[in-house]
């Protein structure tokens, strides 16, 4: 073999060893690609799982918040409605037991008897150990007996019973053996504004009578 072909075979030799080479560094890129491209994938799933995680996290903490910052304006809502409740009772009580002070003084009874509405008989029975210490105080007398009769004065009015009796609040006093009696309804004090309000007809008499045990009420207007 001379030396063309010797040198000839080398080149050959050298052909194919760099074409295994490139074909292998070939291989090994994309093999290296492949790798970096699932770790690359991998790293991305990781983080979104991550932000995923801390959104719902976050989420939840904004649902608790609401939820908490609900739950005290519901307490607060209902705190504000217990006290409006509490400011009414007692508003109703004052007004009670400041009129049941006005029927006593105008009656300056040591005994009477008092009617009101069945459904107003726990704000009176509430209102009435005041309003008698405060007559008391007032007249420098005993504390007055005060006998809250069974039979009731008759109940507010309803649009159901338009034609029925009805009383729009206020109580009935009377001395103990019925001959004096003072009505302090607000039915009573509408009907003498009402009258005030009347043109004066001196030639017509209204008689009304009131009978304290059958609720018959008689007074005279000339």
């Amino acid at each position: 073999m001379n030396d063309a072909d010797v040198s000839k075979q080398i080149q050959q030799m050298v052909k194919f060893i760099r074409q295994e080479a490139e074909e292998k560094a070939n291989e090994i890129s994309v093999s290296a690609e492949e790798e970096f491209n699932i770790e690359k994938l991998q790293l991305v799933e990781a983080e979104k799982k991550k932000i995923r995680q801390e959104y719902e996290r976050k989420e939840k903490q904004v649902e608790v918040r609401k939820k908490i910052e609900y739950s005290m304006q519901l307490n607060a809502s209902r705190l504000k409605v217990l006290q409006a409740q509490d400011d009414l009772v007692s508003s109703m009580k004052e007004a009670a037991s400041k009129e049941l002070l006005h029927s006593l003084l105008r009656l300056k009874e040591p005994a009477v008897l008092l009617r009101c509405r069945k459904d107003d008989l726990h704000l009176v029975n509430s209102a009435l150990q005041s309003a008698k210490e405060e007559y008391a105080g007032k007249v420098n007398v005993h504390s007055p007996e005060i006998i809250v009769e069974n039979i009731h004065l008759p109940p507010a009015p309803s649009h159901h019973d338009a034609h029925g009796l009805s009383c729009s609040g206020g109580v009935v006093l009377a001395s103990r053996d019925g001959k004096i009696v003072f009505e302090n309804t607000l039915d009573a004090r509408l009907d003498v504004v009402f009258r005030k309000k009347l043109p004066e007809v001196p030639s017509i008499n209204f008689v009304v009578l009131y009978f304290w045990h059958s609720s018959l009420l008689f007074i005279s207007v000339s």
